[in-house]
């Protein structure tokens, strides 16, 4: 049986998987989340969310997609591993994701002309969207993998335009490099209608975030499974990562059933950290990327 069910829960709280069911909206997700949406429905172009390993943007992405199913007149993909070696392979990519007729096969070998027919295949399909009231959205995650050919391909999609907006919205989710990278391509910067931040939570939040994910998964006893030490000790570890938040939590109920207890305290807290740096998985190798201020 496993250990969710032991303790009491309909659905496994503290899962990886970016499940927009168990999405904690803090202040800032919420903030940024509902700018992205009112960016899109302004048409503004493209919207940047940047943030360090673990502070909740594929979730973050995956609440933006399930509140865009939502909505009508909207035609969106999502690309999750934008690692695109050539400008063909993406504009390839493109065409196939939003259905778009490929050209026909041009007799010309030259690889600058094919790209051409996809470039304009692309925009007569934004434009006839646009003729009938279809917004399209671009979601990009794990965007600081975008090499510069591509980042300028995008830069392009965003010279598509009406006089009052553009033709393609697009949202880059990624790393803090990512901002390094657009900051390097001319006329790119100035494209971007929302730039924003994620940071790690605060203890409170953090509380809030442990206690939000065990509602929502169907808790049915009548206590409260970790105390105020216990979430003391996961924020002092987890320094308010939601990533690492939930796997320490998740391991945490699990030596709560092999010790047969039944609060979480500091102790079984502890007790999870020390098995963890004895099997190597100390702190600094877990947290080698948190240690970097951000921005």
């Amino acid at each position: 049986m496993a250990y969710h069910t032991l303790l009491g829960f309909k659905k496994e709280p503290f899962s990886t998987s970016p499940d927009p069911h168990f999405f904690y909206l803090t202040k800032e997700h919420d903030m940024a989340l509902t700018s992205i949406l009112i960016e899109l429905r302004l048409r503004r172009g493209l919207a940047v969310i940047l943030g360090d390993i673990g502070t909740g943007k594929t979730t973050l992405s995956r609440k933006l997609l399930h509140e865009l199913r939502e909505r009508g007149n909207i035609i969106f993909h999502m690309i999750l591993n934008p690692d695109f070696e050539t400008e063909e392979q993406f504009l390839t990519t493109l065409l196939r994701n939003f259905n778009i007729d490929f050209p026909a096969t041009s007799d010309a070998s030259m690889s600058s002309i094919k790209i051409l027919d996809l470039r304009d295949a692309i925009e007569r399909f934004l434009i006839q969207k646009a003729e009938e009231k279809q917004t399209i959205i671009l979601v990009i995650d794990e965007a600081q993998k975008l090499n510069l050919v591509t980042l300028e391909v995008l830069r392009v999609l965003l010279n598509f335009e009406t006089n009052e907006y553009k033709l393609i919205q697009l949202v880059l989710l990624g790393q803090l490099e990512l901002y390094s990278k657009i900051v390097s391509i001319p006329n790119f910067i100035d494209r971007v209608s929302f730039k924003y931040t994620l940071n790690p939570l605060d203890i409170h939040e953090t509380k809030e975030l442990i206690s939000f994910r065990i509602q929502q998964a169907g808790y049915e006893g009548h206590m409260q499974l970790f105390d105020d030490e216990a979430i003391s000790e996961i924020y002092n570890y987890s320094r308010g990562y939601p990533r690492h938040i939930t796997m320490l939590c998740h391991k945490v109920l699990k030596e709560l059933i092999l010790q047969n207890k039944e609060i979480v305290d500091r102790k079984i807290v502890q007790d999870v950290l020390e098995k963890e740096q004895r099997f190597g998985w100390g702190r600094a190798e877990t947290f080698r990327r948190s240690s970097h201020p951000i921005a």
